[in-house]
């Protein structure tokens, strides 16, 4: 196993976990964040890109430019929900919604790939279900209320999070920093005819020091040592270390924060996080289950 890949999703990881507490920090409505952020990110990314001379081996194919386009989508309106969801609703729900992304992909996969349900893949969406639900009906939450929203703002987030990964999936040839810079460049545009410029008047150096952090930080440093990583290493590794990201958001927003949960939303967040551990359990059984039957199928042509 690659111990460099390994550490590089590490930090990214832990790096990413903190990012909403940085957000929160700008003093920026959700979509003007985001935006700003992509503007620092594909700066910092276009000069990676320069700098490393990865431009010079670039393996550019249209059907793959399309699902970088697609990616660069999904992945900015994970971010605007994401972000909407921080600021109507407890860190640690919303964090921890967010993180149903793996299950969904499990559920497109099974839906639209025709790939096979195991008896671990149903206990885990079951078990994330009930968890969600634990989730959803404590407080008292009314559909007006800006907790009920950010908890639906949290799921369409995830959506659009699980529709990220497939799609990334997908882009094997172009470089990550191509991959990266192009996401920016499209988020950017994406948002730009909903942006409220005056937003960035009312904040301050400090906020902007904030600001500047998140998007060479949180998303330029991150994505860079995030996509390098998950290419060299196997499925199994890293769907685990998806577990680092809401660890570190949730002991942020406990530790500085001092957010107190209620029993039934502690039993749903470990729900969650019981259904994840069995969703991967599920994964890694029908990756071995492929070795065996390529295993058999070789031996039985060497016989």
């Amino acid at each position: 196993m690659n111990k460099i890949a390994v550490f590089q999703l590490i930090v990214a990881m832990s790096i990413f976990g903190s990012v909403v507490f940085f957000s929160n920090l700008t003093g920026l409505p959700a979509i003007e964040l985001v935006w700003i952020r992509c503007i620092f990110a594909a700066v910092f990314l276009w000069i990676a890109w320069i700098l490393t001379g990865s431009f010079k081996r670039e393996r550019w194919d249209r059907k793959e430019l399309f699902f970088i386009v697609c990616c660069g989508i999904a992945n900015v309106l994970n971010w605007v929900f994401l972000f909407k969801a921080f600021e109507m609703t407890s860190i640690t729900i919303a964090i921890t919604l967010y993180h149903l992304a793996p299950i969904m992909v499990l559920a497109v996969g099974t839906l639209f790939f025709k790939e096979q349900m195991t008896k671990f893949t149903y206990l885990a969406i079951l078990i994330c279900f009930i968890g969600t639900m634990c989730i959803v009906g404590t407080n008292g939450f009314h559909i007006t209320s800006a907790s009920w929203k950010g908890i639906i703002y949290s799921i369409i987030a995830a959506c659009f999070y699980s529709a990220t990964m497939i799609l990334g999936k997908s882009i094997t040839k172009t470089t990550v920093y191509a991959t990266t810079f192009l996401q920016m460049v499209i988020g950017l545009i994406v948002l730009l005819p909903f942006i409220h410029f005056f937003s960035y008047q009312a904040i301050g150096t400090s906020q902007w020091s904030y600001v500047i952090t998140t998007g060479i930080v949180h998303t330029g440093i991150v994505y860079i040592l995030f996509f390098s990583s998950i290419r060299q290493l196997p499925t199994s590794v890293f769907s685990f270390m998806i577990f680092i990201d809401p660890a570190v958001a949730i002991l942020l927003d406990i530790a500085v924060t001092g957010t107190h949960l209620k029993w039934l939303q502690l039993l749903g967040i470990l729900c969650i996080f019981v259904g994840l551990f069995y969703s991967l359990k599920a994964n890694n059984n029908k990756t071995d289950t492929g070795r065996k039957i390529y295993m058999t199928s070789n031996l039985k042509r060497q016989d």
